[in-house]
């Protein structure tokens, strides 16, 4: 399958001049870090990422649970709410994504929304412009995007934790000065790539409990690590 070309950086962001131009397949390539890797969303990211041609820094908290090997890929093994760690780890990138989750919708994890704090200052510091952040269908003004089951019933009653921090952590990253894009996907499942989803701002959940792979919501945030059309934007990606 040829690769899309992706449209070429905006000058106006201020990150044109960090783009490698000399890319593989014509994709233009970016050194990107990737917070919350080992998970199993941030493999998907972190594959992708590589599949696209793209220098991949993998932030990790246990090494042991991370086990893909590739020549283009670094590991940075530390805890996000140790900033030190995280500011080292920003310096020299071109792109910072983020897929971090806690894993358990039953209780709030303040140190997630200290993570991203501390990432958002290891940024500025750096001069890094683009942060992709994965967050959730549902969170502030997405909730007329669902279905009636995940509006009324599974995020109050099982998620709402989970929404509440990522609303956090939005209003962090939105307050900031950088070029950010938050992606929102509905429940994500194990299932393959397939290259066929919606995104967008206006997207609906057409179906009663909307989901997508993970491979395919890798494929969406990856392409925003060198595309200009979501940013300062919060689309969706439906499967």
């Amino acid at each position: 399958m040829e690769r899309p070309r992706w449209p070429p950086l905006n000058p106006a962001t201020n990150t044109a001049h960090l783009v490698q131009q000399a890319s593989r397949d014509g994709v233009e390539s970016v050194n990107v870090l990737i917070f919350g890797a080992s998970g199993a969303t941030g493999r998907e990211v972190v594959k992708r990422a590589l599949d696209r041609g793209h220098s991949v820094g993998a932030f990790v908290r246990h090494p042991d649970k991370f086990e893909i090997k590739h020549a283009d890929l670094a590991l940075t093994v530390g805890d996000v709410t140790e900033y030190a760690l995280v500011e080292r780890a920003v310096r020299g990138q071109d792109a910072i994504a983020s897929a971090l989750g806690s894993g358990n919708s039953l209780s709030s994890d303040p140190a997630l929304i200290d993570g991203v704090q501390n990432i958002i200052r290891a940024m500025d510091h750096a001069g890094v412009r683009r942060f992709v952040y994965m967050s959730m269908l549902g969170v502030g003004d997405s909730g007329g995007q669902l279905g009636f089951v995940d509006k009324y019933i599974v995020l109050p009653l099982l998620l709402r934790n989970v929404v509440s921090d990522h609303a956090r952590k939005e209003a962090l990253i939105k307050r900031s000065t950088l070029d950010w894009v938050i992606v929102r996907p509905p429940r994500l499942t194990n299932g393959p790539y397939t290259g066929r989803y919606q995104s967008g701002e206006d997207v609906r959940e057409r179906t009663l409990l909307a989901s997508i792979s993970r491979a395919d919501m890798a494929d969406f945030l990856v392409k925003q690590f060198a595309d200009d059309r979501y940013v300062h934007k919060t689309p969706a990606v439906l499967g």
